[in-house]
């Protein structure tokens, strides 16, 4: 058997070093030099092995295409984001700030499929067997059967995996797990991303459905390697504010289903609950209309929600400031520059706020018309009339461009009570939608007189 080393690469030239060396001795490049493992009798077998079977060249056609066999975890809100349920094999990477409910969720969700009959296991590398447990009494999981395996060495978290042989486990955290081929500290990039390596070839060899909890930075982007993203099959980052009972699951990367698409849960007593109505929760708790606040409906993934966009129009200073909450600063100040040039709204003197209520992030173009509604709503001191929705994507040449998929828009509006939209002319149904007047636009200075003429 080969026996193994630490040795030093460099990421420049390829080059190795037997130690660490600020500065590579081959190509003379500085910090390059990563660790890696060796083997002193010739390459180690099976070390990089290919992550699916060798097989000879094929012509796609003939290759025979099956589909994939999901195991539905029982918590709505979270199959949705995986794209209907774990995948046999299948890697999910998920990450989120401290105390957001990645644990909870994951033994939650644990707890489910083993009263399915399947087995599973929970690795834990920050907390011992007790505290889990403590957990799961917390969470109301007194008779739970999961298996527990309090452990950060992964020669024997791969041997425990091996033996038990489970459909589904969990490994928290993927920063806390070594490997002794190296001597790097547990979180570092060598070892999160051999770790990860190792587990992911494991996934693929046995079947087992591996979940891989992840620190994140302080910018809330996934810590280590971003390689590590690129080895597993899923990425689901778990957002929100713990001073808020919401939280939201939203899946950047999914090989086997949508992604962009989100799973709203709240924080309860007994854990995180799904919310079957997430719309509710981003919209206004005002009894009446007020100033600078207008409804849009927005895509998330499959889903349409009605999110409220509120915006505060103040007088400013020399300097006016512009923040957005939710929304994309710089979109910001160019919907401003439209609105002054092509509806005669100007704020060149005003402070502009603004905020997608519920802690919910908007990125399609469609919010452009709410934001420049709730603008002008808030500098005029006029409200919106009740019952009113906009979406709309508004380009520099004051054109109001389609949505994608307005129809589904629509109807979730009514389906909620919404009575007025206003919408591209490309959006407007060729059916009239029961209890819903819709007014088409082409441009924002009809937009504008629509609005003024429903005041």
């Amino acid at each position: 058997m080969a026996k193994e080393k630490t040795v030093f690469t460099c990421n420049e030239c390829g080059g190795t070093s037997p130690k660490w060396l600020g500065k590579c001795p081959h190509c003379n490049a500085w910090n390059t030099l990563i660790e890696s493992v060796a083997s002193s009798d010739g390459p180690a077998k099976n070390r990089f092995a290919s992550l699916a079977k060798t097989a000879e060249v094929a012509v796609l056609s003939d290759i025979e295409a099956s589909d994939v066999e999901r195991t539905p975890t029982c918590h709505e809100e979270l199959d949705r984001v995986l794209g209907g349920g774990m995948v046999e094999g299948g890697v999910v990477l998920i990450g989120g700030d401290p105390g957001i409910g990645k644990s909870t969720l994951l033994l939650q969700a644990l707890d489910s499929l083993q009263r399915l009959g399947k087995n599973t296991l929970y690795v834990t590398g920050e907390e011992s067997g007790a505290q889990v447990a403590l957990r799961s009494r917390r969470l109301g999981l007194d008779h739970s059967q999961v298996k527990v395996l309090a452990e950060i060495q992964l020669e024997k978290i791969l041997a425990t995996l091996e033996a038990n042989r489970p459909d589904v486990a969990v490994i928290d955290s993927i920063q806390t797990v070594y490997s002794e081929h190296l001597t790097s500290a547990p979180g570092s990039v060598a070892q999160v991303r051999e770790c990860a390596a190792h587990l992911t070839r494991a996934a693929k060899a046995s079947g087992t459905a591996i979940v891989l909890v992840g620190h994140v930075t302080k910018e809330g982007a996934l810590a280590g390697p971003r390689v590590l993203e690129h080895m597993v099959d899923t990425v689901l980052y778990f957002e929100g504010d713990t001073h808020s009972q919401f939280r939201l699951v939203r899946a950047i990367k999914n090989r086997f289903g949508a992604v962009n698409e989100i799973g709203v849960f709240a924080m309860t007593e007994k854990g995180l609950k799904g919310v079957s109505n997430p719309s509710a929760i981003f919209l206004s708790q005002h009894a009446e209309p007020v100033p600078g606040s207008c409804v849009m409906v927005t895509l998330e993934g499959t889903r349409p929600l009605l999110v409220e966009i509120q915006a505060l129009v103040d007088s400013g200073g020399p300097s006016p400031r512009r923040l957005s909450v939710g929304l994309d600063k710089d979109r910001l100040a160019m919907l401003l520059a439209v609105l002054h040039r092509h509806a005669g709204v100007a704020c060149m003197d005003q402070d502009v706020f603004i905020n997608a209520v519920g802690g919910v992030r908007i990125g399609e173009p469609a919010a452009d018309l709410a934001v420049m509604l709730s603008i002008t709503s808030s500098l005029r001191g006029k409200p919106l009339p009740k019952g009113f929705i906009a979406f709309g994507e508004v380009g520099l040449a004051g054109e109001v461009r389609p949505a994608p998929r307005g129809q589904e828009r629509l109807k979730e509006a009514a389906k909620l009570g919404f009575t007025v939209a206003v919408v591209p002319k490309a959006n407007a149904p060729k059916k009239p939608i029961e209890g819903m007047t819709i007014h088409a636009v082409d441009r924002v200075e009809e937009a504008m007189n629509v609005v003024r003429g429903l005041g």
